[in-house]
């Protein structure tokens, strides 16, 4: 074939797969109108993960899969945003990683709104200001982001997902490196390079932030700073990155999370939240765990938080790979609640997978 036949072919496919695309869309309007009739959830991550997991059984190449997921996120999203107007809060300012992580899962025409905190992200949710939040629960480098998993001390919000996106940090600046005098960025990115920074930014000024966009722009707007931050905030408040990837070790990887009202069904590769407090007394703790490992659950990870009600009393947050509704995690819950002064369900959803981010 000429190259002029060959371009008529893909002119006649466009034409078939915007058809195509347009039908889907109405079957997924149709779909979201039942939805909201009955008062069920729009995002149903159970039913996203089954719509991924079947399309890339489908794919024969030469797509990857992870091109597939890609084109089919934005297809949903898209979807999304036309069966209801779709809000989701997350921990700003825009191009933060949080954002990124957020339209990973989302997509691009869903609606965003940025939060200045991750306790204003909960609020929007629980006021209807938003149907969704993102927030980071936890970095492979520096562990648990403390704020957030208080929040859940104080909320009837649910976990409805888990987003992983693998975390890159530059040092950029509008200025000539030899020039920076200060340097911009959210404590946690500054623990992730603090062996990089010792070595090439001896006697710099560190400054703690809220975000890593808020130190991009700060940095735009003085004349001896530049930022740790990532390549899309750098683009957004015109630096230059004068230095890519400094984080200290490889596979650096946040961990977030989606909230909102209510969690969804199991899909048979899961994961449960719990928080509970123990009574106050010797081996409490360690019967507490035992209850899980005598039932066979995988905890995949505890934190510790101190009560904000009781001095020296503390709540403790477990991951447990299945779903609360299957016989097992729900019998081993029922066996823990007699050895918990409080046990909450902070939800239930589906296992995501790094690659996935």
């Amino acid at each position: 074939m000429s190259l002029e036949d060959m371009r008529k072919q893909i002119d006649a496919l466009d034409v078939e797969l915007v058809r195509l695309l347009n039908e889907r869309i109405k079957a997924a309007i149709e779909i979201g109108r039942l939805k909201q009739e009955t008062g069920q959830e729009i995002y149903v991550p159970a039913r996203e993960k089954v719509v991924l997991d079947r399309v890339m059984q489908l794919n024969q190449g030469p797509l990857h899969d992870t091109s597939i997921c890609a084109i089919y996120r934005e297809i949903m999203s898209a979807a999304l945003a036309l069966e209801h107007d779709l809000k989701i809060a997350y921990l700003g300012p825009q191009a933060t990683f949080t954002h990124q992580a957020a339209r990973s899962r989302f997509g691009a025409s869903v609606h965003y709104e940025a939060c200045q905190t991750i306790a204003d992200v909960f609020a929007a949710v629980e006021k209807k200001r938003a149907d969704y939040g993102v927030v980071p629960i936890e970095n492979s480098t520096e562990g648990a982001v403390t704020h957030t998993l208080d929040e859940f001390s104080n909320t009837k919000l649910k976990i409805c997902a888990e987003i992983f996106l693998p975390i890159s940090h530059h040092m950029m600046a509008a200025i000539p490196r030899e020039q920076i005098r200060k340097l911009y960025s959210n404590p946690q990115v500054f623990g992730q390079c603090r062996q990089w920074l010792h070595d090439h930014m001896p006697g710099v000024d560190l400054v703690a932030v809220s975000s890593t966009a808020r130190a991009a722009e700060m940095a735009s707007k003085e004349t001896d700073s530049g930022a740790l931050a990532s390549d899309l905030a750098a683009e957004l408040y015109g630096l230059t990155i004068l230095a890519r990837d400094i984080q200290d070790l490889g596979g650096n990887t946040t961990r977030f999370l989606v909230v909102g009202k209510t969690f969804g069904e199991a899909t048979g590769r899961d994961k449960t939240s719990l928080c509970f407090g123990v009574t106050h007394k010797a081996g409490a703790l360690c019967a507490a765990l035992d209850v899980l490992r005598a039932h066979g659950l995988n905890m995949t990870k505890i934190e510790s938080r101190p009560s904000k009600g009781r001095q020296w009393e503390y709540y403790f947050f477990v991951d447990v790979e299945g779903h609360v509704s299957d016989p097992g995690v729900r019998d081993a819950l029922k066996a823990l609640d007699e050895h918990c002064s409080v046990l909450t369900v902070l939800g239930a959803y589906p296992r995501a997978m790094m690659q996935e981010a």
